[in-house]
């Protein structure tokens, strides 16, 4: 057996090594906590969590990922199991969304990453992808046009977010609850 060269072994602390996408069991239950968290906070407020004019208080949840790539897979399961209950289940609801609270959990990651991990950078760049991709949603069910929704969902979406965001920012003064 031939051993690897000295430049195809990744040190710990090289670039390489960082760039490597890892998920530990720590990581993995916290990602799966986080799912069921916001699918539990979508369900039990459900008569705000769903249309237009939605609120979801879940969505104050979704700053943390500026911590955690990893939750954005959770932001997308939760997304999805709430959105068992939403007057709109079907593909929309099930596929759609969910696969957009990911790309939109994975960018605001990477855009708070670039701002030491700021959870307003992540909480606003994850609401703005969320409201047009419901914006677009709601136009296709032609419940809502696009332009209609558009600005309600921007702001409620902002909001929950902002909320959230200060919510984390309290609680990283006492506890680094990403690191625990």
């Amino acid at each position: 057996m031939v051993s690897p060269t000295r430049s195809a072994i990744k040190k710990p602390g090289s670039r390489e090594a960082k760039m490597h996408l890892r998920i530990n069991t720590k990581e993995l239950a916290l990602t799966i906590i986080y799912a069921a968290l916001y699918a539990a906070l979508v369900v039990a407020f459900s008569p705000i969590s769903f249309g237009v004019a939605q609120f979801r208080i879940a969505g104050a949840l979704r700053p943390a990922i500026a911590k955690k790539w990893s939750l954005s897979f959770g932001y997308g399961l939760g997304a999805l199991v709430g959105n068992f209950f939403s007057p709109f289940a079907g593909p929309w609801d099930l596929v759609f969304m969910p696969i957009m609270s990911i790309i939109a959990g994975l960018a605001g990651f990477l855009a708070a990453k670039r701002f030491r991990q700021n959870y307003f950078v992540s909480g606003a760049v994850t609401a703005a992808i969320i409201a047009v991709s419901l914006s677009f949603m709601f136009e296709q069910l032609g419940i809502s046009p696009f332009l209609v929704a558009l600005p309600m969902l921007l702001v409620t979406e902002m909001a929950a977010c902002l909320i959230g965001a200060v919510v984390f920012t309290l609680i990283d003064k006492r506890f680094k609850w990403w690191q625990a």
